[in-house]
């Protein structure tokens, strides 16, 4: 079963029957059952055209439910309108779903995590680590969305700040290697910067572009992590970086700075540096420091003590370190190389080891306990 091909498939099912005027709840409701049945029925019978299949399955599903409720008997007459067997148009909806679903009748971070759950195909779990929230409280969160939802007509779309949120999280979720949506996120974006003249679009493009552009050196032949210092920067994609300075700087040049671009600052600063040592970490700090004021992050303030610690040395990141709750997630991680910096090495192969108890993945959780087995064999030898 090819499941890359019903995940593709899902948002364009999903749209043409919203467009037939099902409710995103009772459409969503239907695709999945369609879903299902295809993974019960195409192993041995693959349709010729699986989105015309799918398509069919769904909206007689929605049909079936909708005689079965008596509130929406109204529905019925919806019948003679099935679509027949066969090709399906040739529509992309994503975008436009990510845009109804930022209903007004929803708030931003509800809207955020019903689309990245209907929509971008993430669990409740990985939305849940990215809000920094326990997983039953987004369990809660999208079922009130639904809930909102539910029987509401989708003809009013949602802003463009909460569809950019959509797009950074679901980019975000893709580049750390759990679901693979960074190239789709950068394809959406891409649509949406030609479709608006934003710069934030535009800062977020740059910033998906700066990020994807190191993507093949993330990682060992073994998997294992590469940090950002240790990165072979001749495997960067020098073209895709080029791309994303460019942008970044058009957008800048319009002097309406937003939280993306000066992401993206941050990121063009780490590109244009030509090796770890060569990084222009007090610029970094400056525009961390921006967006601390745009944002007033925990995350944010995080990855700052990190670049202070750079700039003016690992006790001055320590010192911004210990303004935080060490609850945030990465903050032992933090710690533990700010330690290391500082020449405590017993200190930093303990957080080591702690925080890869505490790592969300197994690619994480494998670094740092190598960091934590590195530096505890360098004291023995010492």
């Amino acid at each position: 079963m090819d499941e890359a091909l019903l995940r593709s498939l899902t948002p364009s099912v999903l749209g043409i029957l919203v467009r037939r005027g099902a409710s995103f709840a009772a459409a969503e409701d239907a695709v999945q059952e369609a879903l299902v049945e295809a993974v019960r029925v195409w192993p041995a019978d693959m349709p010729r055209e699986p989105k015309g299949w799918l398509v069919t399955v769904a909206w007689r599903r929605f049909l079936d439910a909708a005689r079965a409720d008596a509130a929406r008997r109204r529905r019925e007459d919806l019948v003679d309108e099935e679509p027949a067997p066969g090709p399906a148009p040739g529509v992309d909806d994503t975008l436009q779903l990510y845009f109804l679903c930022a209903h007004p009748s929803l708030t931003p971070s509800s809207a955020v995590a019903l689309t990245l759950r209907a929509v971008g195909g993430l669990t409740t779990r990985q939305i849940a680590r990215a809000y920094l929230v326990p997983e039953a409280t987004m369990a809660q969160r999208i079922s009130r969305a639904k809930r909102t939802v539910s029987g509401v007509r989708f003809d009013q779309p949602g802003d463009v700040a909460t569809v950019l949120r959509v797009l950074y999280l679901v980019f975000n979720e893709g580049y750390s290697g759990d679901v693979d949506l960074a190239a789709e996120a950068i394809r959406l974006t891409r649509q949406l910067a030609a479709a608006i003249d934003h710069p934030e679009v535009a800062g977020l493009l740059a910033l998906m572009l700066l990020h994807h552009a190191r993507r093949s050196a993330r990682t060992g032949p073994d998997g294992s992590l590469v940090p950002l210092a240790e990165q072979d920067r001749g495997r960067w994609d020098t073209g895709m970086i080029a791309e994303g300075v460019a942008i970044l700087q058009s957008a800048l040049a319009r002097d309406r700075l937003g939280e993306f671009q000066a992401q993206a600052a941050i990121a063009a600063l780490h590109a244009d540096a030509p090796s770890a040592g060569e990084t222009d970490w007090v610029q970094i700090v400056e525009w961390y420091d921006e967006l601390v004021r745009l944002t007033d992050s925990p995350v944010v303030r995080l990855n700052r003590a990190v670049a202070v610690g750079e700039a003016d040395g690992p006790r001055a990141g320590l010192a911004a370190l210990a303004e935080l709750d060490e609850a945030l997630p990465r903050h032992t991680a933090v710690a533990a190389y700010l330690h290391e910096r500082d020449g405590d090495l017993e200190t930093a192969a303990r957080l080591y080891a702690e925080a890869a108890r505490k790592a969300s993945n197994l690619a994480e959780r494998d670094h740092l306990t190598r960091r934590a087995a590195r530096l505890t064999q360098l004291r023995r030898t010492d």
